[in-house]
């Protein structure tokens, strides 16, 4: 009888995609959300590095690759349907979004208006010089 390969049992959707959950292993607070095929998600198995697939690049996405806030990953977890990946990480550098915040969920609805409430950590146009 042939062993179950763990990643037969996250339930891809038709592009071949799944969603992921990125969680700080220390907080807890949700840091972003992102999507992995099946090559990222073995990767991040294999490194204990986060990595995506990026739609907009089209390709592999090493998280940090680019502004050096790379996520060690310290654990993976597949939700009850299969369909969402959650990533417990150690986030470098306590900046997980493009925008120089800790969070890409810095966003508050108050007053039916969406207020930043999180400072930025460090200007994006430092972080992504080209």
């Amino acid at each position: 009888m042939r062993a179950v390969n763990w990643l037969d049992e996250v339930r891809f959707d038709e592009r071949g995609l799944v969603t992921v959950i990125v969680q700080d292993a220390a907080s807890d607070r949700v840091l972003m959300v992102a999507w992995a095929d099946a090559a990222a998600l073995a990767e991040t198995a294999a490194t204990g590095q986060a990595v995506y697939f990026s739609r907009s690049r089209g390709r592999l996405w090493r998280k940090g690759e680019e502004s050096g806030h790379r996520q060690r990953v310290q654990e993976v977890r597949l939700d009850c349907d299969g369909d969402v990946v959650l990533y417990r990480v150690e986030q470098a550098g306590g900046i997980a979004c493009h925008t120089g915040r800790e969070s890409c969920f810095f966003r508050l609805l108050r007053g039916g208006q969406w207020q930043s409430v999180d400072p930025v950590l460090k200007d994006p146009e430092l972080i992504y010089r080209k």
